[in-house]
């Protein structure tokens, strides 16, 4: 809210990911990996693609079972998802940033990435 008494919503719009010209809702492809069993935790954000220009989705999982491998998630999302929709970069970790409510930090995620990264 601001000073005016104006209450702007953020965040969820600018979760959006757009990957060569579709839309892409972090949300969808979340519940996609959710289904499977060997995964706990998982965001979906959009990184830097210098290649097609726009966006990428990323999959970052923390996994149930650590014989789940990228190629496994990709190839799941494959069977549920367009094409454009399935993640092309998965990263692995023990566990992922959350705000003080107790949400994934999905823009923390998105500068970690981009500071590795050379800000895209």
């Amino acid at each position: 809210m601001d000073s005016d008494g104006y209450v702007y919503i953020v965040g969820r719009k600018k979760e959006l990911i757009i990957a060569s010209g579709y839309n892409v809702y972090p949300r969808e492809v979340e519940d996609v990996i959710y289904q499977n069993p060997k995964v706990a935790q998982c965001a979906v954000i959009g990184v830097p693609d210098e290649h097609r220009g726009g966006e990428t989705v990323k999959a970052v999982i923390v996994p149930k079972d650590r014989s789940l491998t990228a190629d496994e998630v990709i190839g799941f999302c494959r069977e549920r998802l367009a094409a454009y929709k399935v993640p092309r970069i998965v990263e692995f970790r023990d566990s992922l940033p959350m705000t003080a409510v107790g949400k994934v930090d999905k823009l923390r995620l998105k500068q970690e990435y981009l500071g590795k990264n050379g800000g895209g």
